[in-house]
């Protein structure tokens, strides 16, 4: 099977690149390098330097023999997008460097993945929302035009929901009105402009399936933590990469660098927000779950990747003790919250589908914390305090909306 991964250069497209290529699939991987360039232009904190796509997939082949095939391109060219169906894709590393053929899997990550990015100002907003809807769009559109076999598994985000005061389904919910039902897409209600644009994702897919019989799984994820994959185990270099900062910094990731530097765990507002969370060795059970499994034809499949749930104090919590038996002094203070987001809630998803599909779940235990410790504590020079947190806020006017 040839698996085509948009996004591939990223904190969950990397690995899962490396994920489906040991397990024999042929992989292609596009990326335009927009979260490294942000990252840069933002001066976000990275934890440890990432060689590039070409570099990595060079690495992968010389310690696996394994190919993973490059291509540096802008996925908001819909030519580029459908050079991947028509065969006119140019390779910037391949081994083999024929067409790798129609993909049967495409795993879409091609998206601007941060909400508090969307919210800098109005110029990454638009950013945002140009990237993100570009792309999905241009997806659908070749897919209908080339090849409406193709499976397309999109990562979106259980903060579509929000905070609802009823319990979350995976992505669909029965409703009974003046005597009579429908099977509707759970009500949406983003927290961010990022946020946004996935549900704006999910109803163009949706789109596409009632009218053309794609074939669609959307996987509704929670806040990823961790590091380290299977695959990574054969060469540092291989690590996904990992930020810190608050702009590209996922919660429990953030906690574990504060606790190193003895900054106090930074727990916005009253710190009741809860969230479904994952390990990022589930998001790779997840998506090869899905890939293995398709939606059928004319089928929006919807799961809820997490596997647990927790709020902010009791990550904070975690990470405290944890952090204490490693010797670490760690501090948690409440800072005044600079999002738009109820401190305390009702949540309750249902998030059973992909362990019907298989799927293994890794808890939150002391042990991987620990490892996440231990890891990070490598690279602990090259952690910047002045990074922790960059003042982007929610209501403030742009001029004010982020710390230099």
């Amino acid at each position: 099977m040839h698996v085509l991964i948009l996004g591939g250069d990223g904190y969950l497209g990397w690995p899962t690149a490396m994920s489906f290529s040991k397990r024999g699939y042929q992989v292609t991987v596009v990326d335009n390098y927009f979260r490294r360039n942000a990252c840069i232009e933002l001066d976000a904190g990275i934890l440890y330097p990432v060689p590039t796509l070409i570099e990595r997939a060079k690495i992968w082949y010389e310690l696996t023999g394994k190919e993973i095939k490059i291509v540096i391109g802008d996925l908001t060219d819909p030519e580029v997008m459908r050079s991947f169906f028509t065969g006119g894709v140019e390779y910037q590393f391949a081994i083999h460097p024929t067409f790798a053929g129609i993909p049967q899997t495409v795993v879409h990550y091609a998206e601007q993945p941060s909400a508090p990015y969307s919210l800098i100002n109005h110029k990454y907003a638009n950013t945002t929302i140009i990237n993100n809807l570009l792309v999905t769009n241009n997806l659908m559109f070749a897919v209908r035009d080339f090849s409406r076999d193709t499976h397309v598994i999109k990562l979106g985000t259980m903060g579509e929901y929000g905070t609802p005061n009823i319990d979350i389904e995976e992505g669909w919910i029965e409703i009974e009105h003046k005597g009579r039902t429908g099977h509707f897409l759970f009500p949406r209600q983003a927290g961010s402009i990022y946020h946004t644009t996935k549900i704006m994702d999910t109803d163009l897919l949706w789109f596409g399936v009632r009218t053309w019989d794609l074939k669609i799984t959307d996987l509704m994820q929670g806040p990823v933590y961790g590091l380290e994959t299977e695959e990574s185990i054969y060469d540092p270099r291989l690590r996904t990469i990992f930020n810190y900062d608050e702009i590209f910094g996922t919660v429990l990731n953030r906690f574990i660098v504060q606790a190193i530097i003895s900054h106090p765990l930074s727990v916005y507002g009253k710190g009741g927000q809860t969230r479904g969370y994952l390990n990022i060795m589930d998001t790779l059970q997840c998506i090869h779950k899905a890939a293995s499994t398709p939606a059928k034809r004319g089928e929006l499949r919807i799961f809820n990747q997490i596997m647990e749930t927790f709020n902010v104090n009791q990550l904070a919590q975690k990470v405290k003790k944890v952090g204490a038996d490693l010797g670490y002094p760690v501090e948690i203070k409440h800072f005044e919250n600079p999002r738009f987001e109820a401190e305390e809630h009702y949540y309750n998803p249902t998030y059973q589908g992909l362990v019907e599909l298989g799927v293994e779940p890794h808890f939150l235990t002391a042990e991987v914390l620990e490892g996440i410790f231990r890891v990070v504590a490598v690279y602990r020079d090259n952690i910047r305090k002045d990074l922790i947190f960059r003042g982007v806020n929610w209501l403030r006017d742009e001029k004010t909306t982020i710390q230099r």
